[in-house]
C-alpha cells in the first residue's frame, strides 16, 4: 500500500507546479545581481561600482534610508536622481497602487476616456494656472521630446535653442538640446538646434533674429553643476521670445514638484512658460511617468482635426497605475506641505554648509535653492594642499569630488553623487521629506570628510591615488 502524498509533494514523473514566485526567485538568485549586470546589461556599471567601492548590497528601503543585510542604515541624499521625491515606499502612494490594481480597471483600451488621466491633468494644471492641457508619456526625456515636437509644429519653425551644459535627456530629439558633448559624441547627425550661454541675452537675440527659432528650452536650475541663470534672465528671455513669436519651454523634470522650494522652479522668476515638462517625482518612485503641460492653442494646433487624433501618442501613456501614483504624489505634496519643507530644510542645509566655506580651503562655494544644492570644490591656497589638488587635476578633473563622495558612503553611510563628468561639484537632491535629523547627519559627516582631506593623509588620499591610476589607465 502506497503512502498518501504530503502537501506540496508531487507524484513521481509529474511536472512541477506552474507559477511565478518573486520572493523565491530573489532568494535564490539575488546574490548574483552584479554578475547578472556584468553578463547581460551595461557591463561598465558593475565595473564602475566595484572601482569606487559603491558595490553595496541594499536589502530594503524606506523614506530617506536604505538598509543592508547587517541592518546598517544609509542616508539617501540622491533620491534616485530625483525620482524619489517623497522618499521610498511612501504609504499613501503604496496604497494608491494597491487600490488601482485591485480595481481591475479597463485600462489602455485606447477607445475610451478613463477618469484618472483627466483627474491627474486637472490636479497638475491647478498648480499651473496659465497652462491648459497635458500630454502624459513615460519619462522625462519623452516629456521633452513632446515639447520639442509641439513647439516645432505650433510655430512652423525647425530650430530650438538650448543652454550650454544643459541636460534634457538622451533620446535623439532630447539629445539634440543636450549641452554636454560627452553625451552627444558619436550619435550625430542630430536635429539642427543651437546652444546659447545661459544669461547671454545678446546671443539669444541674435539667434532669434534669424527667424527660424521655434523655442528656447531651459532648466530653471541646471542639474549639471547646480547652476542658476543670472537673476532676471528667464523673464527677459521670455519677453524676447514673445516678441519673436517663439516659445519658452521649461524643463522641470528634476526641479519640479517642490524640489527648489517652489512647486516649479520657474515660479521663482515669475515667468509663464508656454510648455512645461515634468516627470521623476511625479512617479512616486514606482511607475514611470512624464507629463508635458502646455497652452490650449498649442495643443489645438497639434491635434487640429480628428484625422490627427493620434499624431502624437504613447503606448503606455496615461496608464492607470502611473495616473494613480501621480494623483497620490500630488495629494501628499499638498497634505504634508512638502514644498514648504523643501524650502525650509534646504535653507537650513545650505546655510550650515555655506558656513564651512571659510573653514576649508578645498571648499569653494555652496549654492542652489530648496533641496537642490551644489557643493563646489576649488584650488586651495596652501602649497602642500595645492600640490595634491594639482596632481588630481592633472590626472582627471572631478577626482577630488569623487574622493569626497566615496568616504561619505564608506565611512558615514551617506549616498551622494558627483554632479557631472569633469566637475568638482557634489549635488545633493535628497527626498523632499528629510528634516533636521538628516541635515545634522550630513553636515557632521561632511565636516569629518573635509577634516580628513585637509589633514593631507590617510585613507582618503590613498583612495585618491587609486583614482589617479585608474584615470591615467583609461586615457
Amino acid at each position: 500500500m502506497t503512502e498518501p502524498l504530503k502537501a506540496c509533494e508531487q507524484p513521481p514523473g509529474a511536472e512541477p507546479p506552474k507559477g511565478f514566485d518573486l520572493a523565491k526567485l530573489l532568494a535564490e538568485r539575488g546574490a548574483e545581481r552584479y554578475d547578472l549586470h556584468q553578463r547581460h546589461l551595461n557591463h561598465q556599471l558593475p565595473r564602475m561600482l566595484h572601482t569606487i567601492g559603491f558595490d553595496k548590497v541594499y536589502e530594503r528601503a524606506e523614506g530617506a534610508y536604505f538598509w543592508d543585510a547587517e541592518g546598517n542604515d544609509y542616508l539617501d541624499m540622491l533620491a534616485g536622481f530625483g525620482v524619489m521625491g517623497l522618499g521610498r515606499h511612501h504609504p499613501v502612494v503604496r496604497k494608491a497602487l494597491h487600490d488601482v490594481l485591485d480595481a481591475s480597471l479597463a485600462d489602455l483600451t485606447r477607445f475610451d476616456c478613463q477618469p484618472l488621466p483627466g483627474l491627474l491633468a486637472e490636479k497638475l494644471l491647478a498648480h499651473s494656472p496659465h497652462l491648459d492641457r497635458v500630454f502624459f508619456g513615460n519619462s522625462g526625456t519623452e516629456a521633452v521630446e513632446t515639447a520639442l515636437k509641439f513647439a516645432r509644429y505650433a510655430t512652423g519653425r525647425p530650430r530650438v535653442l538650448y543652454c550650454t551644459h544643459a541636460f534634457h535627456g538622451l533620446t535623439t530629439g532630447s539629445l539634440s538640446v543636450n549641452g554636454e558633448a560627452s553625451f552627444r559624441d558619436g550619435f550625430a547627425p542630430l536635429l539642427p538646434d543651437t546652444a546659447v550661454e545661459p544669461g547671454d541675452l545678446a546671443a539669444l537675440e541674435r539667434e532669434l533674429g534669424r527667424g527660424d527659432v521655434a523655442a528656447l528650452v531651459v532648466e530653471p536650475i541646471q542639474g549639471k553643476g547646480v547652476i542658476e541663470p543670472p537673476p532676471g534672465y528667464l523673464r527677459a528671455a521670455q519677453d524676447m521670445l514673445r516678441r519673436h513669436k517663439a516659445l519658452l519651454i521649461a524643463d522641470e523634470v528634476q526641479t519640479g514638484l517642490g524640489r527648489t522650494g517652489d512647486f516649479y522652479a520657474y515660479q521663482h522668476e515669475d515667468v509663464e512658460p508656454d510648455l512645461v515638462c515634468v516627470a521623476k517625482a511625479l512617479s512616486g518612485g514606482y511607475v514611470p511617468v512624464g507629463a508635458t503641460l502646455g497652452k490650449d492653442w498649442i495643443f489645438k494646433k497639434v491635434y487640429s482635426s480628428m484625422d490627427r487624433v493620434l499624431v502624437h501618442s504613447a503606448s503606455f501613456g496615461s496608464n492607470a497605475q502611473a495616473m494613480a501614483a501621480g494623483l497620490a504624489v500630488l495629494s501628499v505634496i499638498e497634505d504634508e506641505q512638502v514644498v514648504a519643507n523643501a524650502r525650509a530644510t534646504g535653507d537650513l542645509l545650505r546655510s550650515r554648509l555655506a558656513a564651512l566655506v571659510d573653514r576649508y580651503e578645498f571648499l569653494h562655494e555652496v549654492r542652489g535653492r530648496g533641496l537642490m544644492i551644489g557643493i563646489e570644490f576649488g584650488r586651495p591656497d596652501s602649497i602642500k594642499l595645492r600640490s595634491r589638488w594639482t596632481m588630481l587635476q592633472a590626472a582627471r578633473k572631478g577626482l577630488f569630488a569623487q574622493m569626497v563622495v566615496v568616504p561619505l558612503l564608506q565611512k558615514h553611510r551617506i549616498l551622494t553623487q558627483v554632479s557631472g563628468d569633469h566637475l568638482e561639484v557634489i549635488k545633493l537632491i535628497p527626498p523632499l521629506t528629510i528634516g533636521e535629523r538628516e541635515v545634522d547627519r550630513f553636515v557632521s559627516a561632511f565636516t569629518a570628510v573635509m577634516d580628513d582631506a585637509h589633514a593631507g593623509g590617510g585613507l582618503m588620499w590613498d583612495f585618491g591615488k587609486t583614482l589617479v591610476k585608474q584615470a591615467v589607465a583609461n586615457r
